[in-house]
């Protein structure tokens, strides 16, 4: 361990540790109905459960003996009563605890140092490629694109709560964290009803005018004030995106009226924040030529801001005009006095704009199908046998439209919503600019036709062809998915009317890759595997019809979902891959824990755009992996998707999961807009989104999508004798390292104990038990491979923060147990009791906790 990391790990128990236990004592003694009793109650109640586990005793055999040995509790609602008291003091220490990691987080992290860009700058005066900087900041830019998708249960009260809360503890304000504390333990945390998508929009814009706003606003003016030869003005570094209120796949209720309502709250939000700058400067800028425009662009966001009715009228050339002259009279005549902030200013609104992030469009592909299909059956635009075409005959068909069709149509709102949608496209960029919504991802892309589809459907709403200022994103998903993208890109590429298309779009295409699905469909491996080979097959291919490539990855919080320590897998990448920019989803958790504050989200920005620059600039490497090293992960990803694959297929599977885990609970828990399935009926592994799937297993403390196959595959490389190259591999290669980094999170995340319970069971105690087993497996290899005694070793504060978090959630998940085997039993007798939807609260309410809990698994 280096002399920087042990001090930080010394200043995190500082910092983290010891303030947790000294600031959770003063929140056990708040003054609130039988708290104080509660917090004693749950410290002991923690022990039991630690203890109990030692003693492999169920959830049921550690919480019945609780109640016998420390309390006079015997009636049922008395227990229940004290289970959801410590489910609720559980949720506010997860709270704490987010607080105190906030407040540290510039004395933990290393603010200057190896991937930061002081740390880059340091690398090109060193190595003099201030030209190479020039030429790659032409284009690059990092985009992050906020999703609704439901792995944080904060209400946004909270949230706010947890932001003051932790300026206070960095002020070590006693007093105030006292207050805020005390807030806490009155502000509830269950949704009572689900969020809306303009609920989940106003959740993120929140985030986007308190974090992300000064955050990139002060990555830009540093960059400028180092390089002010490289930068590209008419190239922002930074792009938002935004999925809340334009996301339709399977959700039902994003509406247009919803879409344009978000759109309009982005404009909003971005004005405000002008205003609430402009407010500031004029304390600062209150001189002679200045003072008088200042005043008089204050009017125009106010207008614009707060007068009902009153027309949009502003425009970033306005805005900037007037900025620019100011900054002009400053120099001219008050020796350039606070020019900086003026500096600052405008570079937010070159970042922003009018739009703030830019609202993406997505549906699957399977609604563009089947809105054709019957436009074919009901009117004479397609032929009538459209349906039963080939392929290239639709693609034909499609092609060859020249007539029009209204929503109205359409029966089906569905349907009608689809072509609304891009009409909206239209409204939005007249109000908001081209950049306020200008992409079309469409979900399951399987073909080129998906892609023409939604080409054909632009042109059915009368688009011009040569004025659609929208880029069509497919997105492959599926193991099978991404091995095909080639093929269909290529046929793509190979289309007269999409090529012009692409020109129009300045020969840019951007593909959007899915880890997600591609894990569920093949285990962790297998779907990292196929998206680098997928990268890697694309970039050669678009090099070769000479299209610039942009790939948007689909990444969630947990490293099942893609997560982890992401900016290292870019930095990992070789040149045969196109890094042109670097585009990626930022979801749940993921939000909070690397974009909550502004010193985290500006440091987690800067080690994003530091991969991306540096891998151009300084990797002497021109592929990722050598040949040799390729063979050896193809035989890796394959045995573990042969793993994967017969636990998938097992007949229990899903069935086991569903039982065992608080699975069904996602659809009814009101933690998101979008329902936890793309189909009603029967579930199946196909129609059940990745969400609630990885999720489940997460509480389970299982995390079967996060490492299951990888302890199989590495035996077998040992049997096969390719231990040597292993161990050189992941010595030698960033990528496999993070890979195998990632996979040591979520298994560090596990707790098999837990549902120890299970391995006796008569029908799921066999897949139990094979689970358990490759866990083991996976640990004892990964453990070799790294030369450690325990997992997580190199990084020393995640797994202190990993450890403390989870002691904190221990009594949630036993509780959780505890809850669903109570329903089963209920289930199991036929018995309809008022106590099974108790349980059923139960179990929710402890997901809550649960989930917040797992925060630094980004």
């Amino acid at each position: 361990m280096s002399a920087y990391s042990n001090g930080s790990l010394h200043q995190f128990r500082n910092l983290v540790g010891f303030k947790y236990e000294m600031y959770n004592s003063l929140f056990s003694s708040l003054p609130f109905y039988r708290v104080e009793k509660t917090g004693v109650l749950l410290s002991l109640f923690l022990l039991h459960c630690e203890e109990g586990l030692k003693k492999e005793s169920s959830p049921n055999e550690i919480i019945e003996s609780f109640f016998q040995q420390y309390t006079s509790y015997a009636t049922e609602q008395e227990q229940t009563d004290l289970l959801f008291r410590f489910v609720q003091f559980a949720e506010r220490q997860v709270v704490l605890f987010d607080a105190l990691e906030d407040a540290a987080f510039n004395q933990i992290n290393d603010m200057q140092g190896v991937g930061t860009l002081k740390h880059l700058e340091s690398e090109i005066v060193q190595y003099r490629t201030q030209n190479k900087l020039a030429e790659k900041l032409q284009d690059f830019s990092v985009r992050l694109v906020l999703t609704a998708h439901p792995t944080q249960f904060y209400p946004s009260e909270v949230l706010g709560i947890i932001n003051d809360l932790s300026k206070a503890l960095t002020n070590d304000n006693t007093a105030l964290a006292n207050s805020y504390l005390q807030q806490l333990g009155k502000t509830p945390f269950f949704k009572k009803e689900k969020p809306t998508p303009y609920d989940e929009a106003v959740n993120l814009i929140w985030f986007l005018e308190n974090v992300f706003y000064p955050a990139t606003g002060q990555i830009l003016s540093y960059l400028k004030n180092r390089f002010p030869n490289a930068i590209n003005p008419n190239n922002p570094l930074i792009r938002m995106g935004f999925w809340p209120g334009g996301d339709r796949d399977g959700n039902p209720f994003v509406t247009v009226p919803n879409t344009l309502k978000v759109a309009e709250a982005l404009r909003g939000g971005i004005v405000k924040s002008y205003y609430l700058e402009v407010r500031r400067l004029k304390k600062r800028l209150t001189f002679k030529g200045v003072a008088n425009l200042l005043a008089d662009l204050e009017q125009r966001l106010y207008n614009n801001l707060f007068v009902p009715g009153y027309k949009a009228d502003l425009s970033v050339a306005e805005i900037k005009g007037t900025m620019q002259q100011i900054r002009a009279t400053i120099l001219r005549l008050h020796n350039g006095l606070f020019v900086n902030q003026v500096d600052s200013f405008l570079n937010k609104v070159d970042l922003f704009g009018l739009h703030f992030a830019s609202l993406d469009i997505r549906q699957d592909s399977s609604v563009h199908t089947r809105l054709l299909e019957e436009v074919a059956g009901k009117s004479d635009v397609l032929p009538e046998n459209y349906a039963e075409l080939s392929e290239d005959d639709k693609i034909n068909a499609l092609l060859a439209i020249e007539k029009t069709i209204e929503p109205a149509f359409f029966e089906d709102e569905l349907l009608q919503d689809t072509l609304e949608s891009l009409n909206a496209i239209k409204t939005i960029q007249a109000f908001n600019g081209e950049a306020g919504c200008h992409r079309y991802i469409i979900s399951h892309s399987t073909s080129a036709l998906n892609v023409l589809e939604v080409y054909a459907l632009f042109i059915l709403r009368g688009w011009e062809p040569e004025s659609i200022s929208v880029d069509i994103v497919p997105l492959f998903e599926t193991i099978e998915d991404l091995r095909n993208s080639g093929s269909v890109m290529q046929k793509l590429y190979e289309n007269q009317t999409y090529r012009q298309h692409l020109q129009s779009r300045g020969n840019v295409q951007t593909i959007m890759l899915g880890f997600s699905d591609g894990t569920k469909d093949g285990g962790y491996l297998m779907a990292n595997w196929s998206i680098y080979k997928a990268k890697e097959m694309l970039s050669n291919l678009s090099k070769q019809y000479e299209i610039e490539v942009v790939f948007f990855d689909g990444r969630g919080g947990p490293p099942a979902r893609g997560g982890g320590k992401t900016h290292q897998f870019y930095a990992s990448m070789g040149r045969n891959i196109a890094n042109k920019e670097i585009q990626l989803t930022i979801q749940g958790q993921t939000i909070s824990s690397n974009f909550g504050t502004v010193d985290a989200a500006r440091y987690n920005m800067e080690q994003l755009m530091h991969a991306g620059i540096s891998n151009a600039l300084f990797s002497n490497r021109e592929k990722t992996l050598t040949e040799p090293e390729e063979e050896l992960l193809i035989s890796l990803a394959n045995e573990s998707f042969n793993a994967y694959n017969t636990l998938k297929n097992h007949p229990d599977f899903l069935e086991y999961l569903n039982y065992v885990s608080p699975l069904r609970y996602y659809a009814e828990a009101n933690i998101g807009s979008r329902p936890a399935k793309r189909k009603s009926g029967q579930l199946n592994l196909d129609d059940l989104r990745a969400v609630p799937y990885v999720g489940a297993w997460s509480q389970l403390k299982q995390n079967v999508p996060g490492f299951y196959g990888v302890g199989t595959a590495l035996e077998k490389m040992e049997a096969a004798g390719k231990w040597p190259e292993l161990k050189a591999l992941y010595e030698d290669s960033l990528f496999f390292k993070t890979l195998l980094d990632n996979c040591e999170m979520a298994m560090n995340k596990c707790c098999f104990p837990v549902t120890a319970y299970l391995a006796e069971h008569p029908k799921y105690g066999v897949l139990w038990k094979i689970m358990n087993e490759e866990f083991e497996r996976s640990k004892k290899y990964l453990l070799l491979l790294s030369g450690s005694d325990e997992l997580m070793a190199d990084k020393p504060i995640d797994q202190l923060s990993i450890q403390l978090r989870q002691r904190i959630e221990l009594p949630l998940i036993t509780i959780q147990q505890y809850a669903l085997t109570k329903i089963r039993a209920m289930e199991e007798q036929q018995l309809e009791r008022d106590e099974k939807k108790i349980y059923e609260k139960l179990v929710m309410r402890c997901s809550f906790g649960i989930i917040n809990a797992e925060r630094n698994s980004a």
